[in-house]
């Protein structure tokens, strides 16, 4: 055989696999049915502009490896995630915080915040959420609801709250502060020059061909290697023989304007549902440049269909007991191994991918020494 590995996709997971077991001494091959690496934290330049062509990705862990991992391949900039809410011609700082609070009720106190939430959420009287609507006012209350929650759920999920199950709103981050930063990580920015930078140096040394889709040709390319590395989705690999998992797709549609700034911030969320994007990323913000122009993408959900890239796997009850079937499968498997958010049917941050990625890595050490 060829390859000690051959690698099914070329995005965060596949590499960091590829680059670690190269530096092993073993020889990967890493293929990707797309025409670029990167899989979705892909970046293009666009008018002098680095576009996160697949929605914005901030790296942001409290995995100190990881950080210290990822600055192998980059520089980071300070960026600071501050997304902002537009409901009709109101518009609202996210996370939900004091400056949220404050401009909805007109309050400017922590104790009146709560106060008015509290209100809130007994006035509905809800003991056992029955599905997403009633778990999200029993959080935050009715107001926060309609005007934040509801409509981009229903836009992001294509079902009304009330179909939804509520254990998609486990919690809602509620600070009682005037804090805008949205996450909580220790550590957190942008890849300068972008992310497509650091897949370029995990696959340095790596051979890769683009444009290879496994299904086109699954015999030829599994003889080739002794293991095969699968990071794409569980269901298409075994032909569906339970069924099709559910995935939500994404659409986007790329803006170049004329002039220096459109909306003042990085990403802000539309969410009322008779607006059909659930939000505009202004690409410029991520890494702040003097240029003219602006680069800007509407971010459109719709439903997966068997041709469509799926982005979010949809994990309710349903979902989760058809990939147990099919994860019995793939641990029954002697030659491939599986990873990654589509493999696993799991939503991954980029430091749980990173750090997923080498774990398995430190597995197929063991393995080896094994054999």
């Amino acid at each position: 055989m060829k390859y000690d590995y051959l690698i099914v996709g070329a995005g965060l997971f596949g590499s960091v696999f590829a680059y670690e077991m190269s530096k092993l001494g073993k020889k990967c091959l890493v293929i990707d049915k797309r025409g670029h690496i990167g899989g979705n934290v892909f970046t293009e330049e666009i008018s002098g502009i680095n576009v996160h062509k697949y929605g914005p990705h901030i790296f942001h862990t409290d995995y100190e490896d990881v950080w210290t991992y990822i600055n192998q391949f980059a520089r980071f900039n300070n960026f600071i995630n501050t997304p902002m809410a537009r409901y009709k011609d109101e518009i609202y700082n996210l996370p939900f915080n004091m400056n949220t609070f404050s401009k909805i009720w007109g309050i400017s106190s922590p104790e009146e915040a709560r106060a008015m939430i509290e209100d809130e959420i007994k006035s509905f009287q809800i003991k056992s959420p029955k599905n997403l609507e009633e778990q999200a006012i029993s959080l935050v209350g009715h107001t926060i609801y309609k005007k934040l929650i509801k409509g981009y759920t229903e836009k992001q999920w294509g079902r009304n709250c009330t179909e939804l199950p509520s254990s998609i709103i486990k919690r809602i981050p509620i600070r009682f502060e005037y804090n805008n930063n949205y996450f909580n990580d220790h550590y957190q920015g942008i890849p300068i020059g972008g992310y497509t930078k650091i897949i370029e140096k995990l696959l340095e040394d790596v051979e890769v061909q683009l444009n290879c889709d496994y299904f086109s040709n699954p015999e030829e390319l599994k003889s080739m290697a002794k293991r095969v590395l699968f990071t794409g989705m569980i269901d298409e690999f075994y032909d569906y023989i339970y069924g099709e998992l559910e995935y939500r797709s994404l659409k986007f549609e790329t803006h170049v304007l004329n002039i220096n700034n459109y909306q003042g911030v990085a990403v802000v969320n539309y969410t009322e549902k008779d607006i059909p994007f659930t939000r505009i990323i202004e690409h410029k913000f991520f890494e702040k440049t003097d240029n003219k122009e602006t680069v800007l993408s509407y971010e459109f959900p719709n439903n997966w269909t068997k041709g469509k890239e799926a982005y979010y796997p949809i994990n309710d009850e349903k979902n989760n007991e058809l990939y147990c079937k099919y994860k019995e499968l793939a641990q029954k498997e002697k030659k491939f191994i599986f990873g990654g958010r589509l493999a696993d049917y799991s939503y991954y941050d980029m430091d749980d991918t990173i750090k997923k990625s080498l774990e398995l890595v430190e597995v197929e050490k063991v393995r080896g020494r094994g054999k």
